[in-house]
């Protein structure tokens, strides 16, 4: 990389989104410097910035997109409780995750094995197992293209909600270069979400550590969810959808088994979308090579050679039989590229 900057013409996104969809952008820019990003951006204003591609269905190739490769950790304050640390936006999610584990901070622990860059991860407001990054997110840098500046969001001004953010609604202004988080020296677990608990267990863990919790999340994960280097997929594409406390009740009156949780402090319940789309039938379902994972049902996947308009019209169709059925609206939680939902 010459400079920090880096230019490809004519280069292949198979290998660049988790679908591996097989698209071929004009022109791909390769940052190791963040201060180069202006200067990046200036060459082709509308690129799409890619990090690990795996919240991203490609229906159309972008004209140019832009990849920023900083990936340091750096303290940037602590204390007894707990330590502030700054990563570089382009360091792969899960290793900044082991990385803080192996230095003894935890808080991360639960967010273990999520696909996808440090960059984007306050952009989706990612979770999983009961916890959201935006508990953890102290601070967020990013360039404003709009206004071509430097600009440090602290966590409320990043107006983070469930998967999604301030930079989700305005995907095209922001380019995050790096994220800090402030974890702690001393473990609060969290084990009550989406069976941590029996996992540890069947560990023979009675007194677990953050790094325990995060091998237990480990094979939770790669138990239910496909392996994008064996089948092209984005995890889970459809959010829970998030509904009137009323409209949940009168839904479990009718099915006892339906999954439902607690979403914030106002009057609001979150539906499990997995089990609204398995009742629909959808679960290992196959449309030529676009199809719905067997061993979960909230999973997209590319059996080969599916097109992104292929998996997008699946998608729909599934969204569609659910409003249909149960009177609830499903949304996916990857960005579409070249599409309208």
């Amino acid at each position: 990389m010459s400079n920090g900057l880096q230019v490809t013409r004519a280069q292949s996104l198979r290998t660049r989104n988790t679908f591996g969809i097989d698209v071929t952008t004009p022109l791909a820019l390769r940052i190791g410097d963040p201060a180069r990003l202006p200067e990046a951006l200036a060459m082709t204003p509308d690129a799409l910035v890619l990090g690990g591609g795996s919240n991203l269905l490609l229906v159309a190739a972008p004209d140019a997109v832009l990849e920023l490769a900083n990936d340091d950790i750096t303290v940037v304050a602590e204390n007894s409780d707990h330590v502030d640390v700054r990563c570089g936006a382009g360091a792969v999610w899960h290793d900044f995750v082991m990385a803080t584990l192996q230095r003894g901070w935890s808080g991360l622990e639960n967010l273990s094995l999520i696909p996808g860059t440090v960059g984007a991860s306050p952009i989706q407001n990612i979770g999983a197992y009961g916890v959201e990054v935006m508990e953890r997110i102290t601070a967020v840098d990013a360039w404003d293209r709009q206004d071509a500046c430097w600009l440090r969001f602290d966590a409320a001004d990043c107006a983070f909600t469930y998967r999604d953010s301030r930079f989700k609604h305005e995907p095209d202004r922001y380019v995050v270069t790096s994220v800090d988080f402030r974890l702690d020296r001393q473990p609060r677990l969290r084990l009550d979400y989406a069976g941590i608990r029996e996992e540890l267990a069947t560990m023979a863990i009675a007194e677990p550590t953050a790094n325990d919790v995060a091998a237990a999340v480990i094979r939770i994960r790669r138990r239910k969810l496909p392996d994008p280097a064996v089948i092209g997929n984005a995890g889970s594409f459809f959010k829970n959808p998030i509904v009137a406390a009323g409209i949940a009740d009168a839904l479990r009156s009718e099915h006892a088994d339906l999954p439902v949780f607690p979403a914030g402090p106002d009057d609001r319940r979150k539906l499990s979308a997995a089990w609204l789309i398995d009742r629909c039938g959808w679960k290992g379902h196959r449309d030529g090579d676009a199809g719905v994972s067997a061993g979960h049902a909230l999973v997209l996947v590319n059996h080969g050679g599916a097109s992104g308009a292929q998996l997008l019209d699946l998608a729909r169709r599934i969204a569609a039989s659910v409003q249909a059925r149960f009177g609830v609206a499903i949304e996916p939680e990857p960005r579409i590229i070249g599409a309208k939902w």
